[in-house]
């Protein structure tokens, strides 16, 4: 997948320091801090409230509520929103159109145990299961 996708989910230039190229750019820019703009963005792309976005990261929604745009969340926040938008890339590629994508996420799946694909996004272990599953769509093994 181009990582530059990542970065447009997150609003590109606009919400970024610098541009996404390589896994080592998503390690760097974890350790600096995604902004509350680019988690904004992202909530935006997936059409979910902050509410919403907040039950899938280690972060209370009032505390995000007090950021400003430009403040940086810590290491273990990125990481996890950096996550939730690399899922998002990978399923408007798997899916060739964001609204079949955002369908998706919101329906119970078989293969992910019938849970919906948007609440396995608050682990780690669950975005790798949903990006998992966005595989087995690509390559036809649908369970």
């Amino acid at each position: 997948m181009d990582l530059s996708k990542v970065a447009n989910v997150l609003g590109g230039e606009h919400a970024l320091p610098r541009k996404i190229e390589s896994r080592m750019d998503l390690i760097e820019l974890g350790d600096k801090g995604v902004t509350k703009d680019a988690l904004l963005r992202l909530a935006k792309y997936l059409s979910l409230s902050l509410g919403q976005m907040a039950k899938l990261l280690p972060i209370t929604e009032r505390t995000i509520q007090r950021y400003s745009r430009k403040k940086r969340f810590n290491r273990v926040v990125s990481e996890q929103i950096l996550q939730i938008a690399e899922v998002a890339a990978r399923g408007v590629e798997v899916f060739g159109d964001r609204d079949r994508f955002l369908s998706w996420i919101k329906q119970p799946n078989s293969g992910l145990g019938n849970r919906t694909p948007t609440t396995l996004l608050g682990s780690r272990f669950g975005t790798e299961m949903v990006l998992d599953e966005l595989g087995r769509i690509e390559h036809g093994v649908v369970s």
